[in-house]
């Protein structure tokens, strides 16, 4: 009888340890509520939507998730366009941010959502599954000709790079590349913001490179909105 007691105190004990943990997460910031544009991207029949960031809260956040799909109209399409965007919902990035599952409304779009895109799916459910990346803007560099990539293990041989965006003028860039040989995260370019087709020759020892998405436009001055 004692043991039961003692195993019940245990028990108890346990869930209430875990429910202080729940309450010690701090509450939401308000200002990261807003539209996050996102892209998406595959590579085999996985889908990932990296964050549109800019400089300005409350979208200077570089993020990377992988989406529980398994609608296979939305992976044709992703596969099957050079270029696709969404346009969620209103919500609160700090819950990415944080690494929560979560199932996000949004318009899908062929093109850029902002740059007239073209709508294809209206009001579809995404499932955010696991957070891949996630970076803030509280350490950002100097615009250089010095580039840096954070690299993302994917299934397989394949890593996703993501260029770790500076003070502008600067970049966002994202290829997926299949390692088969030294592969740098780290090189020089001729300018600050390169043309895709350099940094592409940059990576040309890593095996198989897949080109996933190269934005300038949003970096181009500090006060980008």
């Amino acid at each position: 009888m004692k043991k039961m007691l003692f195993g019940l105190l245990i028990l108890l004990s346990q869930f209430s340890f875990a429910e202080e943990e729940v309450k010690q997460l701090p509450p939401l910031d308000p200002s990261y509520m807003g539209i996050h544009g996102m892209v998406l991207v595959s590579q085999g029949s996985s889908i990932y939507a990296s964050h549109l960031p800019l400089y300005k809260k409350p979208h200077n956040v570089q993020l990377l998730y992988k989406l529980e799909n398994n609608n296979l109209s939305v992976l044709q399409t992703v596969r099957d366009s050079q270029f696709i965007t969404i346009k969620p919902k209103p919500f609160n990035l700090q819950r990415l941010m944080r690494g929560e599952k979560m199932v996000i409304q949004a318009d899908l779009y062929a093109g850029h959502f902002e740059r007239d895109g073209m709508l294809v799916y209206e009001n579809i459910s995404l499932s955010f599954d696991k957070q891949l990346y996630v970076r803030t803007f509280d350490d950002i560099k100097p615009s250089s000709t010095q580039q840096e990539y954070d690299v993302v293990s994917l299934r397989q041989n394949y890593k996703m790079y993501i260029h770790r965006i500076q003070q502008a003028p600067s970049f966002d860039h994202l290829l997926v590349v299949d390692l088969e040989a030294g592969c740098l995260g780290r090189f020089r370019t001729s300018s600050p913001v390169p043309k895709e087709t350099e940094l592409q020759y940059k990576f040309i020892n890593c095996g198989t490179i897949k080109p996933l998405y190269f934005e300038t436009q949003d970096f181009q001055a500090a006060g980008s909105h």
